[in-house]
């Protein structure tokens, strides 16, 4: 399966914040925001990522990640020269995904919780068809609100709806097979000119196709899109990263995946010596040489 992050948005929402830099490149907290999604799709495995940025910017991304050498993946880059919505990425990405199937990522969320790595590899072992996220929160109104059957089969999917059927919404975490190339090809733009995500969900949703794999409560999720949410987001992992476990560290994924050595993680590590990130990495080499891989 490949893995494509949209991280080509203006930020319109985070100005006069994002002038200057690429919203995905702010930081959370201790770490740039495109880790989290990075880390999301290195812990279900994927290890071919595509990244789609903003005109002018591959080679700010480039500047930080490089080509994922130091992660054991492979990135690319492209861009996309106009704002056409999220399922535009498909049709950019079509070469990248090739005969696969997919996963996409939007760059300005961030999951984590218990078992969340398990749940990805899970998706990705039985996949088919296509699965996106519920993620239960007590007012939906606002979001895209999905329903669904005891089975977790998709019955309809609203767009800010005032009466919703459910208290689950669709966040930007997305699984789908081959065919969504071809589906976002025909799908028509919205009424403010975008090929939407939902149009190619409510496309498997009418096969019966869709399926809902819940978040519960003890999921969070965030979308650091406005000041607030960015603001709250670095709180929250600060507070979650009390415990000693680093959130969003895609160096940690690799190394558990047996993508890089511990010669190269070091490497990284002593980069960043000075800060406490670079610490934890430390940290890590000598659980592993102590302990090994758990």
């Amino acid at each position: 399966m490949k893995g494509i992050i949209l991280a080509a948005g203006k930020g319109s929402r985070l100005y006069p914040i994002t002038k200057p830099v690429c919203k995905p490149l702010l930081p959370v907290y201790d770490k740039p925001l495109i880790y989290y999604s990075i880390s999301t799709l290195m812990r279900a495995g994927i290890r071919d990522i595509l990244i789609i940025v903003p005109p002018g910017y591959v080679q700010s991304f480039e500047d930080l990640l490089g080509h994922g050498e130091s992660l054991g993946v492979h990135i690319s880059y492209l861009e996309q020269k106009v704002q056409r919505g999220i399922a535009d990425a498909f049709i950019i990405g079509e070469e990248f995904i090739g005969d696969d199937n997919v996963c996409l990522m939007l760059g300005d969320n961030i999951f984590y919780g218990p078992l969340f790595r398990r749940k990805l590899r899970k998706i990705v072992r039985h996949f088919e068809n296509a699965v996106i996220f519920g993620y239960y929160v007590s007012d939906p109104r606002p979001f895209g609100v999905v329903e669904f059957d005891d089975h977790g089969t998709a019955l309809s999917i609203e767009e800010k709806p005032k009466h919703p059927k459910s208290n689950y919404i669709a966040p930007g975490l997305y699984f789908y097979d081959n065919k969504v190339v071809e589906i976002a090809k025909k799908i028509q733009p919205s009424a403010r000119g975008e090929l939407e995500i939902t149009s190619v969900n409510n496309e498997y949703l009418k096969e019966g196709l869709l399926m809902v794999e819940t978040l519960g409560n003890e999921y969070s999720w965030f979308d650091a899109g406005t000041a607030d949410s960015l603001y709250e987001a670095a709180g929250a992992i600060r507070n979650a990263q009390r415990s000693g476990k680093l959130i969003g560290c895609p160096e940690e994924q690799a190394l558990r995946n047996r993508w890089i050595t511990v010669d190269q993680l070091r490497d990284t590590a002593f980069e960043m010596e000075q800060t406490k990130y670079g610490q934890y990495l430390f940290g890590l080499i000598d659980d592993i040489e102590n302990d090994g891989i758990d």
